[in-house]
């Protein structure tokens, strides 16, 4: 039961109570960019729960096996090649080298992958497709992996199962938080905005009130966990 309560909390914390958008301020240009259709920001926030969750689970896989302090692979190799060393391995510092390249690898995958079967939502991509590769709060899920991986010990230590839940957590909330953007957009076309707040100004005006509506949410995990511990 704790191990499934655990679960849940990494999902609804990272989907809802700190959604990456809303609550980390990251991943805000696609939000911004490709919030104008409903259609489209679904399509979206589906490239990129894909893409987040590939990435996690491969920047998880060298974190733990390769980057980590004194991880089993290379621990193997350095002893393989100097046996009497009791020098601990630490390659944490590429980290940030191989996540960058994990993700570009993950969106040129999905690109290909919905230019083939998907062209009419590739073109209406256009140039923001290609822009998951910069989007933050993809690199933001590989870090907090780290963190959790990297920077903790014993039992601490993130298994893949807490990683792939944070990843899919923050791929929904990504979701969750551009429909909604794109919801509130379509309908502020047939609305008659004052001339200075039409365009940008109006947008981060909206998404301002919802990261204010989203932390109305803090502290519901808290609640939930008490509830499921009893």
């Amino acid at each position: 039961m704790e191990y499934l309560s655990t679960i849940l909390l990494i999902f609804i914390s990272g989907a809802v109570i700190n959604n990456f958008v809303l609550h980390y301020f990251v991943g805000i240009c696609p939000f911004i960019g490709v919030s104008k259709k409903v259609d489209m920001a679904f399509g979206m926030g589906c490239a990129v729960t894909f893409v987040i969750s590939i990435a996690s689970f491969l920047s998880w896989t060298f974190t733990y096996f390769i980057l980590r302090p004194d991880a089993p692979l290379t621990s193997m190799i350095f002893k393989l090649i100097n046996p009497q060393s009791t020098t601990v391995i630490d390659l944490s510092i590429l980290s940030y080298i191989v996540y960058i390249f994990v993700i570009a690898s993950s969106v040129q995958l999905v690109e290909m992958y919905v230019r083939k079967f998907y062209p009419p939502l590739y073109k209406s991509f256009g140039v923001f497709l290609p822009l998951i590769t910069t989007n933050c709060a993809i690199l933001f899920a590989c870090l907090e992996i780290m963190k959790n991986v990297s920077g903790a010990t014993g039992a601490n230590i993130w298994m893949i199962d807490k990683a792939l839940t944070l990843a899919v957590a923050g791929g929904v909330g990504f979701t969750i938080a551009i429909v909604i953007m794109a919801g509130i957009r379509e309908e502020l076309d047939l609305c008659d905005v004052p001339k200075p707040f039409k365009g940008a100004a109006i947008t981060l005006i909206v998404a301002g009130i919802l990261a204010l509506a989203f932390m109305g949410f803090t502290g519901v995990d808290q609640g939930i966990a008490a509830a499921l511990l009893k």
